[in-house]
């Protein structure tokens, strides 16, 4: 959560030098590289040739959606503000809540269902302000709703692949091989040429956006081996709350670098609702089918995926 809290704000720095798909591209094949230096070292390279053909189909979805939240994402950074795109982006652990509700049959408490009420209400509060204030720019804010909407999207259906994958290969396993896959995937689009003129700071930048997305993304699959899917968008939804410390400290440490967020008291309110209600969803006691069926998947991580 603290790692995805500061990474809009480096992010946007570094898309003034390198476009959105090189340093989308960038990011997963040092990610994959690193993790499969590691995987190999220890003897744990996943082994594709058990897995079934309907966990390749879900890998195939996985790598899809992770590939395009990123891009999305970046897009949507580049249209609004580090702050604006964390609140937003609640959206996704949000549909990833929700999916856990068709997919792993969880069950919502009624908390969690006023949770979820106080959620939508915040970011339509949120939206609103933010719409309001922003006048001639306000098309710009629109396409980058749009562009972070549509991350939030693929990043739920990444989130419910991968967790349906953890059954049948290890946490790190499964990010090696949608690592890769990324990384092909934005390879015809990426511009090598554009890293030849950076500056040893941007490459600093560079280095811990990679990283960033190693240790992230390794932490996020290890909670879905431990956590329902719903339990796991309870700590992902402060990470608006660490976005705007973040913002504020490099502000004031680096103002030529970094711009003072504009957030009026309705938007503030809105951003509170969004993490109360991403809370509250999250939080509320699953049932016991929900984890009785948690408690299968440990035990059997080479079970075939349902």
């Amino acid at each position: 959560m603290l790692l995805w809290g500061v990474l809009p704000l480096v992010l946007r720095r570094v898309l003034r030098d390198v476009d959105a798909a090189s340093l989308t591209g960038f990011r997963f094949a040092t990610s994959a590289l690193a993790l499969g230096a590691l995987l190999a070292a220890s003897g744990g390279l996943p082994a594709l040739g058990s897995l079934p053909r309907s966990g390749a189909r879900l890998l195939i979805v996985a790598t899809l959606g992770l590939a395009a939240n990123y891009i999305g994402f970046l897009l949507g950074l580049d249209h609004t503000s580090p702050a604006n795109a964390q609140v937003l982006i609640q959206l996704g652990p949000l549909l990833l809540a929700l999916g856990g509700l068709v997919v792993f049959r969880e069950r919502f408490a009624p908390a969690q269902w006023f949770g979820f009420a106080v959620l939508v209400i915040g970011l339509g509060a949120f939206f609103a302000s933010q719409l309001a204030a922003l006048g001639r720019e306000s098309d710009r804010y629109l396409a980058g709703v749009a562009w972070l909407g549509f991350a939030a999207l693929t990043w739920a259906i990444y989130g419910l692949a991968q967790k349906q994958l953890l059954q049948a290969l290890s946490s790190q396993g499964v990010m090696l091989c949608i690592y890769v896959g990324c990384a092909l995937c934005f390879a015809p689009w990426a511009k090598l040429a554009s890293f030849a003129a950076l500056t040893p700071w941007t490459w600093a930048l560079l280095a811990f956006c990679s990283a960033n997305t190693l240790v992230a993304y390794g932490a996020f699959a290890a909670a879905l081996q431990h956590w329902e899917a719903s339990r796991v968008s309870a700590v992902l939804a402060l990470t608006p709350l660490a976005t705007l410390a973040f913002s504020v400290a490099a502000a004031r440490l680096a103002p030529a670098q970094v711009a003072t967020e504009q957030l009026s008291a309705t938007s503030w309110a809105g951003a509170a609702l969004v993490v109360a209600g991403s809370l509250l969803t999250a939080l509320g006691r699953s049932s016991r089918g929900s984890r009785a069926r948690l408690e299968a998947a440990r035990s059997g991580p080479r079970q075939r995926p349902s």
